[in-house]
């Protein structure tokens, strides 16, 4: 599809709309998250004048948008011989979007909050904080750092024994009790 017979059809708009109404649940802005879905659907990078015509957002908007997904790391230029204008493509590969989302959002929210709960509890050691509450606090942060490690150790292994370990664990779930316990 060449970018002057680019369209977007029903399909193309409803994805494009219910990815920007989930960014807003992911904490982007509606607007971002648009670019970022027709840039992920696009089979050739496209100039943010392009993406202005097909989303009928205003040039500001795109320009902002497309800065904030670079900064994140979900949209990379590139130059084209011949053409001055900047070409704008998501991630291509879905394991290695996959990937960037949830290290951005691990770097500027779950690391954060591990280093906010240790902090806390150090403060509490030190306070009056009834035992209960010191407690809970270490509860939620020996939990959360179990996630966070188990996170960092599956990271490290390479991508083939990654896709095999989540196709592996989808099927030994089936054969394991259905109910949640609080082991």
């Amino acid at each position: 599809m060449s970018r002057k017979e680019m369209y977007l059809t029903q399909a193309m708009q409803d994805f494009i709309l219910h990815w920007g109404d989930m960014g807003q649940k992911w904490g982007t802005n509606r607007s971002v998250a648009q670019i970022h879905a027709l840039l992920h659907i696009s089979p050739d990078p496209l100039t943010a004048d392009e993406i202005c015509e097909l989303l009928n957002l205003a040039r500001s908007n795109v320009s902002t948008g497309l800065k904030e997904l670079q900064s994140l790391g979900l949209v990379q230029s590139s130059r084209k011989l011949g053409d001055r204008r900047d070409h704008f493509h998501s991630i291509r590969d879905m394991f290695d979007l996959v990937q960037t989302v949830i290290e951005s959002r691990r770097a500027r929210e779950y690391a954060p909050t591990l280093k906010a709960l240790q902090q806390v509890q150090q403060e509490a050691e030190g306070d009056a904080t009834p035992d209960a509450v010191k407690q809970r606090i270490a509860e939620t942060l020996t939990t959360m750092q179990m996630f966070d490690d188990w996170y960092a150790e599956m990271n490290r292994l390479p991508r083939s024994v990654q896709l095999g370990l989540v196709k592996m664990g989808a099927r030994i779930a089936r054969f394991l009790p259905k109910s949640k316990s609080t082991d």
